[in-house]
């Protein structure tokens, strides 16, 4: 067996492999040998086939996988010769010779992996933000909290914002009931923005039992195009009107909030570690953002195109389950792999650069790194001994943790070579608030 390889393009290689004809024959012959003994065929008893029968009926199967499978051996040995790093799977096609050669000759046309080349850090910024966890901001969280232990009571009064409200409704456009017009015993908390601003700012100051009629008119860019910009007229009728009523802060609340004994210092001081380890995490996230983006712009790559086109896969794989989640039928999606060209590029792209940092500069995950991710991810669960525990009873239930580590590990060595300098953000602003 022979192969020569020869370079198409950046990336691109071409490998001639030939597979002595005589090889093949032969282990065909011992495969079919082998294949007899158990094959079952109609008339014939189990192992009593003739062996031109089963190289009538399996020779040609038979003699592909042979041949695939000296093919894939060639290549590897090749590319092992040579230290190639594969990307992706070869396509092998057939050279044009004639029958009687001694030798099947194929093309073997594959990608490899780019070199790895990191420019000079030294001279590049990096921000780092620094942000704290105020008495303000806990108390601005424990509202939030309250928000959402909501509940709410009747109340013999007009209706204001922050109500929740029982309406019947029913809207006509020129004389004609429309679809999605009318409705009964509709439920909805007056502020929260699910209805038409024109629709709510007729309820506030309506009392239970009253009823109304008004116009509205639809906006030019409403999602209903049958409706967008025409006029409609509405009865509506106030059924209910129930005012919120928020928990108070007391050992009652902070029981609900897992502290057993109901000290509020204690569900305080919760309270801010766990805002202080948001915080940190956002942080983390925001300079490894950062550095990735580094990487990419001062180790510029050339993303094989059997990699993007497997990532692009796998990303229309994830998209189309996330639809399908959310209720969306399968048959009603329809993804376009150039939507996620450039996100697969990146992906890829930045794999490569961290997978030759890893391993150059000896990156690897350690197990006291691991342990330490899957601890601090097990927090926030109920029983995180029992977290942990599951992770480290299978391997390959660690190489996310794995993973993380090493990106950190990069960060880290990042870090150690550029110009760092602090920047002091707001928690709202770390947060992503207003």
């Amino acid at each position: 067996m022979q192969a020569n390889i020869e370079s198409i393009g950046a990336l691109e290689r071409r490998l001639g492999v030939s597979v002595p004809r005589d090889s093949v024959v032969a282990e065909m012959e011992a495969r079919l040998k082998r294949l007899a003994r158990t094959v079952k065929m109609h008339g014939f008893r189990p192992g009593k086939v003739p062996m031109e029968v089963v190289s009538r009926q399996y020779g040609s199967q038979v003699r592909q996988e042979v041949l695939g499978d000296m093919l894939q051996k060639g290549f590897n040995e090749a590319v092992r010769d040579q230290k190639l790093r594969v990307a992706g799977y070869p396509r092998f096609e057939p050279k044009q010779t004639a029958e009687n050669t001694s030798d099947f000759e194929f093309n073997a046309t594959f990608e490899v992996y780019p070199d790895v080349v990191v420019g000079d850090l030294s001279q590049i910024g990096i921000e780092l933000p620094v942000s704290t966890v105020s008495p303000a901001d806990v108390d601005k969280t424990i509202g939030i909290l309250l928000k959402q232990r909501v509940r709410y009571e009747l109340i013999e009064r007009p209706a204001i914002t922050g109500d929740r409200i029982n309406i019947d409704y029913s809207g006509k456009i020129d004389g004609v009931e429309f679809a999605g017009g009318k409705a009964e015993k509709f439920v909805v908390v007056l502020g929260e923005g699910r209805l038409l601003p024109d629709f709510e700012n007729v309820i506030p100051g309506m009392s239970a039992g009253q009823e109304k009629t008004f116009e509205m008119v639809f906006p030019a860019d409403y999602h209903g195009k049958e409706v967008a910009g025409k006029t409609a007229v509405f009865d509506l009728k106030l059924n209910s009107v129930e005012e919120a009523v928020l928990p108070q802060v007391g050992e009652e609340f902070a029981r609900s909030l897992g502290i057993e004994d109901g000290d509020t210092a204690k569900m305080r001081s919760e309270i801010q570690e766990n805002l202080e380890r948001e915080v940190a995490r956002r942080i983390k996230a925001k300079v490894k953002e950062q550095v990735m983006q580094m990487l990419l712009d001062n180790a510029p790559v050339t993303a094989p195109k059997a990699l993007v086109d497997m990532e692009v896969k796998q990303l229309m794989d994830n998209a189309r389950k996330d639809l399908q989640s959310r209720g969306v039928r399968a048959e009603d999606i329809t993804l376009s792999p150039e939507y996620f060209n450039k996100q697969a590029e990146r992906r890829v792209s930045l794999g490569i650069i961290l997978g030759d940092l890893v391993k150059t500069h000896d990156l690897r995950a350690k197990p006291e790194q691991v342990r330490t991710v899957v601890e601090d991810f097990a927090q926030g669960y109920e029983n995180p001994d029992e977290v942990i525990k599951w992770h480290f009873a299978a391997s390959e239930r660690l190489n996310e943790a794995e993973s993380i580590v090493m990106e950190d590990n990069v960060v880290e060595w990042v870090l150690a070579k550029v110009e760092k300098k602090n920047k002091e953000v707001t928690f709202n602003e770390l947060m992503g608030k207003s």
